[in-house]
């Protein structure tokens, strides 16, 4: 594995992106990467974190080094998945990958409960009465499926979670102007989630908002208004920042989004 030196000397500092909802828990680390500070090159340049990617697996461990250094995490108490568009929820109490899940709970200290996207929406979820951490990967398939909402649940039934005490972040995905759906995808979301296509071309399509379809369900499951942030960006259309499986035909790399506990706070 490269060594610290050559990180220190040849690479810029990994950006990243702390919601600044989770500003005041400072036990906390919750962040998402952007594509910046790296060393994965050519359509994964260059800091690709996606482990089921075709990038040099040597490039993405040592990504996912450069990233813990300096955010201040751990990279051996990564807990992550494959994720298969689902809904299950994995209760977490050691690292390691779990094939199935897109979603993951936690209570353990020193376990960073880890996301991996490039169009879909990572949410991430902290309790702080009761110390626990959850993180969802919401595609279109787990946000009609209610993945943020299974989570919540998975989170009072292990830790007696209760939403209206808990803070959320829905991080960057692609954006409705940049998300047309048929109306077979569309037809799973309320109306106030989906808008006409603006290309006529495309009349038959909907602009789908994955990201207000999240946070219509947050709210419906009590966390209160003030409690849950929206990052700014749009995955697609902010493409020196960000990755887009859509926009980049499906060759592209994958963002992280983390969030776990620090002990001795």
């Amino acid at each position: 594995m490269p060594s610290t030196d050559r990180y220190s000397r040849s690479v810029a500092p990994p950006e990243y992106h702390s919601p600044s909802c989770f500003g005041t828990f400072p036990e906390l680390v919750a962040l998402q990467s952007t594509r910046k500070g790296g060393i994965s090159k050519g359509p994964f340049h260059t800091l690709n974190l996606g482990i089921t990617t075709t990038d040099d697996a040597e490039n993405v461990r040592e990504n996912t080094r450069i990233l813990s250094l300096a955010a201040g995490f751990d990279p051996a108490g990564l807990v992550s998945s494959d994720q298969v568009h689902g809904t299950s929820v994995l209760i977490a109490e050691k690292p390691g990958r779990y094939p199935g899940y897109d979603a993951f709970v936690t209570r353990t200290e020193n376990l960073f409960l880890c996301i991996y996207t490039a169009d879909c929406y990572p949410v991430l979820i902290y309790d702080p009465v009761n110390r626990a951490a959850g993180a969802a990967h919401a595609g279109w398939k787990g946000t009609a499926g209610r993945i943020v909402v299974k989570t919540l649940e998975a989170m009072h039934e292990s830790f007696g979670t209760r939403p209206s005490e808990c803070t959320a972040w829905i991080g960057s995905g692609i954006s409705a102007g940049a998300y047309e759906v048929g109306h077979e995808v569309a037809d799973a979301f309320p109306s106030e989630c989906c808008l006409p296509a603006t290309s006529e071309e495309n009349g038959e399509k909907k602009q789908l908002d994955l990201s207000w379809a999240n946070y219509l369900q947050l709210l419906g499951s009590g966390i209160p208004e003030a409690n849950i942030g929206r990052a700014p960006f749009c995955t697609f259309r902010d493409s020196d920042l960000f990755y887009s499986y859509r926009r980049d035909n499906g060759i592209t790399g994958r963002m992280a989004s983390i969030i776990g506990m620090k002990p001795g706070f």
